[in-house]
């Protein structure tokens, strides 16, 4: 038996990151209440950046809300963006380079946690988690037999039957054609 590398692609990084974000929205009229809130949208692009998973990302905010002593309703709507820095620790021997495929996953949709209104403004806090995974070369060890020709060579047995009749005599007197 000997040993052979395969070269393939395969997972060498992987973490995750809970992450919560304080947003303000001051809307066009003064509030009364909340009504609710909700987050559409979401966008987001992991890049290397010094060997750690810097992700580029936003969503839009929008918030249901009564105004004029709870006689009239509005939306205020806000697009937020955010910059996550994501340290992904990797497998033995390898690094994040340029050839790393990087793979951002949305665990957890963004979600209004937390909203209050302070002096006119509506303070909301919204909490996401982000998976990554970075894909890289990876060697796998295989064992293989050294010889190639595997093939077991099998050959048509004769029954005793077929040797009777074979007649000796067949190739006597075909030699002068």
């Amino acid at each position: 038996m000997a040993l052979k590398e395969i070269v393939t692609k395969a997972v060498v990084g992987k973490a995750k990151k809970t992450s919560s974000n304080n947003i303000t929205i001051e809307p066009e009229n003064t509030v009364n209440t909340v009504l609710g809130c909700w987050v559409i949208n979401h966008t987001f692009m992991g890049k290397n950046n010094d060997n750690k998973v810097n992700i580029e990302g936003a969503y839009d905010v929008n918030v249901w809300y009564s105004f004029d002593s709870d006689s009239k309703t509005a939306v205020s709507s806000k697009r937020y963006t955010y910059n996550d820095v994501i340290n992904v620790p990797l497998k033995e021997d390898v690094e994040l380079n340029d050839d790393s495929e990087i793979i951002v996953r949305c665990l957890k949709q963004p979600t209004v946690d937390n909203v209050s209104v302070n002096g006119g403004v509506i303070e909301l806090k919204v909490e996401k988690e982000l998976g990554v995974e970075i894909v890289g070369d990876a060697k796998v060890k295989i064992n293989v037999e050294d010889d190639y020709d595997d093939y077991e060579e099998v050959f048509d047995e004769i029954t005793d039957e077929e040797i009777e009749k074979i007649d000796d005599d067949y190739l006597e007197g075909k030699s002068d054609s």
